[in-house]
């Protein structure tokens, strides 16, 4: 079956493949079929993992195992051994031979997730394979050549770590030779609606075997918050909310009571009551106020409003008459009479 790379990374599980991270996809496709180390940066929970195994899936590579490495614990006194390997009786308690991350990974990808907890001395030893992609097992004195492609990612800033000597620079150039970007949640709140409706189904799938959904008025309240721990946390209140809800609703009420500031909480929980149900337009209208606001009144161009909710930007502004959002309330009046000409048009 032939795919373009949108259509693929639908079909590995990438929400927002074709809005919010279709620039991501995009620089994954042109760096995904060259060995180049590939260096992913981010913030926590916000989907680094899921890039790396859509990087992995579309390499010449994806026949070969894709190991997941989380260098933040690994026990300091056992990283050489995780990573590299070990021969029998090198250290008290080493009963056998055993491979290191690197071998298993051996014809695949190796991910070395949160890359910058990795102490000085593991470092040295980790630029050492991917210069002349031979290690040492603990304990041996033969070379083992190994053909691995290592992706890392990083929510650390590793430029001003190297500066201040907590990482190294000759490693930092290694490994961020191809860097991606990977957006937080705040930033491409226009998958929000598709992160949530993905989130719920896969949650009522687990607690009873049928799928849950997830209603406008809902997803409108959960935009209301910045979602801090991006899409891992938005994932977690959802199933929080599943299970609440006995796997036969989503209880979101009670879910984000437990997250979010007092006064958050109590907004989000007016959203949610029966008695404040918002009709579809009121819904829609809230929505796209938040996003205006968001991007400063902005509508067009990256993180303009039509880009944040992931719609061309000729559709929002006929959205926009139709509810009669007056675009001059989030601008300047000096760009009132050029929004206006728009509208008319």
């Amino acid at each position: 079956m032939n795919m373009d790379g949108f259509e693929e990374a639908r079909v590995l599980g990438v929400v927002g493949a074709g809005s919010g991270l279709r620039a991501v996809i995009d620089t994954i496709e042109k760096v995904a079929p060259t060995d180049t180390p590939v260096l992913l940066e981010g913030e926590t929970g916000s989907g680094k993992e899921v890039i790396a195994r859509l990087l992995h899936e579309r390499s010449r590579r994806a026949q070969g195992p894709m190991i997941r490495v989380n260098c933040s614990a690994l026990p300091s006194e056992l990283i050489d051994s995780e990573l590299f390997g070990h021969e029998k009786g090198s250290f008290t308690g080493a009963h056998q031979s055993r491979l290191g991350w690197f071998e298993r990974a051996n014809g695949g990808t190796l991910f070395l997730d949160e890359v910058g907890e990795l102490p000085l001395a593991a470092q040295a030893r980790l630029l050492r394979v991917l210069q002349d992609g031979t290690l040492e097992r603990v304990g041996g004195g033969k070379p083992i050549h190994v053909d691995v492609r290592v992706v890392t990612a990083t929510h650390r800033d590793l430029r001003a770590m190297s500066e201040r000597g907590e990482f190294r620079s000759d490693l930092w150039y290694r490994i961020g030779v191809f860097s991606v970007k990977i957006p937080a949640l705040r930033e491409r709140m226009g998958d929000l609606g598709e992160l949530a409706t993905h989130f719920a189904a896969r949650a009522g799938i687990r607690l009873t075997g049928v799928p849950l959904g997830i209603h406008e008025e809902e997803i409108v309240a959960l935009s209301a918050y910045s979602w801090p721990g991006n899409v891992r946390e938005l994932a977690a209140v959802i199933e929080r909310a599943a299970i609440l809800g006995g796997g036969r609703k989503l209880d979101l009420s009670t879910a984000l009571g437990s997250v979010v500031r007092p006064q958050v909480a109590d907004a989000l929980r007016g959203a949610l009551e029966e008695e404040n149900f918002l009709s579809l337009d009121d819904a829609m209208r809230g929505h796209i106020e938040r996003a205006l606001r968001r991007a400063n009144g902005r509508i067009e161009g990256k993180l303009g409003a039509a880009d944040l909710l992931g719609i061309n930007p000729h559709t929002l502004r006929g959205k926009m008459r139709k509810l009669r959002i007056d675009w001059a309330n989030f601008r300047g009046a000096e760009s009132r009479d050029g929004y206006r000409e728009k509208l008319s048009a």
